[in-house]
């Protein structure tokens, strides 16, 4: 299926003794003219070190079940230790009988603002606020974590949503933005973790079961089988997109899996899919151009 066995999410990962998380982290500080400052050096290996070396969880992961997943922080401006930035969170899971590793949380925070001294010690609290550092790359793991597990069990990643929530509701302490609590059209981490929450959304994590296990993990063995309950899982979204027409949680989802859906649909065995392309034109219309390439 061209591109579909072939995925791999930011290139190759670097093994190391991490506990949940295999995690590439990049501090790109090309905006602001001075990427060599050695601050960012340091910044990038601490964090490496925190999100990697940090337990996140009282489960047990062995080496072949740590998550991949990516952060690219961008550096936008910076004065003494105080920072402007945004994060680009990536993460995938393996697909069963494969080597294919499949997208699964793609986030663009955009408003990442944090103070940080070199060699300052990056300390974590479930309950109590230490800094907006700490606080949004540790909201993200505990997405990335919460989607993953979504993933392999329906609604598995209740108890890690929970923390992510927990996490928002302590560090609007702190006034920076993304903690605030939603307005219209806001596309922040407080918007996320509430919307996730909701029962108004509950055909999204459905899909990430239906979509993942039901459907990728089956492409081995039944691949037309597959194929059908990755649809059926895609139009469900429909009955969302009548109560929430144009939701932000739909975007981030075909954020993810646009270019997936497009290689699995574009090649056989075929299967029923004009109701598919119907609804994907209707949730997702920004990515029309890849829909174009299901074939009928």
């Amino acid at each position: 299926m061209r591109n579909f066995l072939f995925f791999l999410l930011f290139g190759s990962f670097q093994v190391m003794t991490a506990q949940e998380l295999n995690c590439n982290l990049v501090v790109n500080a090309q905006q602001t003219g001075n990427e060599n400052v050695q601050v960012f050096k340091t910044l990038q290996k601490q964090l490496q070190e925190f999100v990697n070396n940090t337990r996140w969880t009282n489960k047990t992961f062995s080496l072949q079940e740590r998550i991949d997943c990516g952060m690219v922080i961008t550096i936008l401006n910076y004065s003494s230790d105080s920072f402007q930035a945004s994060v680009q969170v990536q993460s995938a899971r393996p697909v069963h009988n494969s080597t294919y590793a499949t997208p699964v949380y793609n986030f663009n925070d955009k408003d990442f603002n944090f103070n940080y001294l070199e060699y300052q010690n990056l300390n974590f609290s479930a309950t109590q606020f230490e800094s907006n550092l700490v606080s949004v790359i540790a909201f993200h793991v505990y997405m990335i974590l919460g989607m993953d597990a979504d993933t392999f069990e329906r609604n598995g990643g209740q108890k890690y949503y929970e923390l992510a929530r927990d996490i928002a509701n302590y560090s609007q302490q702190g006034n920076a933005k993304g903690w605030e609590p939603p307005r219209g059209g806001d596309q922040t981490r407080r918007v996320l973790i509430d919307n996730i929450l909701s029962k108004t959304y509950s055909e999204y994590r459905a899909a990430l079961y239906d979509y993942h296990r039901l459907g990728l993990d089956l492409m081995s063995s039944n691949t037309k089988e597959a194929k059908a309950k990755i649809a059926s899982s895609i139009v469900n979204f429909e009955t969302l997109h009548k109560r929430r027409p144009n939701s932000f949680l739909v975007r981030t989802f075909f954020d993810a899996k646009a270019d997936e859906i497009s290689d699995v649909f574009s090649s056989g065995p075929n299967v029923k899919i004009t109701e598919l392309v119907s609804v994907l034109n209707k949730v997702a219309p920004m990515h029309s151009n890849k829909w174009r390439s299901i074939k009928f």
